[in-house]
C-alpha cells in the first residue's frame, strides 16, 4: 500500500526495521531539546504529514524500550490519525518516571502502525444474545 507523506523534518522517513515489524519508529523533529519532568506531558513534533486512504488509520503507539527503561509513554495510546487529517503528526508523551527526561532532536519517541478499520452502523435493539460470559468484565474471565 502506498501512502503519501510530506517530510519537513531533517530525518529519514519512518521505515520497518525488520521484515516482520508492525510499526515504524517516529522521530522527534525539534529545534531545541525538551526537558520532560516527572508527570509532565508535551506534544512532540515529528515534521511528518500523511494522506491516508479512507478505511486506513495510523496508530501512534509507545516504544516498549522507552517505556520500560525510562518510563516515557504515549499518553493517548494508541493515538489515532484519521484519513481526513492533514496536519503534522504530533506525539503526546508523558513522563511516568521519577526523573527528568530530555527529548533530543532525532530521538525515536513512538512507533506508527498502519491499520485497516471498519465503520459500524448501529442496530438498536432491546435484548442482546446470551453468552457464557454474560456481563462479567474487568478480569472476570480469568477466575476459574
Amino acid at each position: 500500500m502506498n501512502i503519501k507523506i510530506i517530510n519537513k523534518s531533517n530525518h529519514e522517513l519512518p521505515h520497518y526495521e525488520t521484515i516482520a515489524s508492525a510499526g515504524m519508529d517516529l522521530r522527534a523533529s525539534l529545534t531545541e531539546s525538551i526537558i520532560l519532568k516527572p508527570l509532565e506531558r508535551t506534544i512532540v513534533s515529528t515534521g511528518l504529514f500523511l494522506e491516508l486512504p479512507v478505511g486506513i488509520e495510523a496508530q501512534v503507539r509507545p516504544r516498549s524500550g522507552l517505556a520500560a527503561k525510562k518510563g516515557i509513554t504515549v499518553l493517548n495510546a494508541p493515538g489515532t490519525i484519521d484519513a481526513d487529517y492533514r496536519g503534522e503528526i504530533g506525539v503526546i508523551l508523558v513522563n511516568l518516571s521519577n526523573e527528568d527526561f530530555t527529548i533530543q532532536n532525532g530521538e525515536r519517541i513512538a512507533q506508527l502502525v498502519i491499520a485497516k478499520h471498519e465503520r459500524a452502523e448501529w442496530e438498536q435493539v432491546d435484548i442482546l444474545s446470551e453468552t457464557d460470559r454474560g456481563s462479567g468484565g474487568f478480569g472476570s474471565t480469568g477466575t476459574k
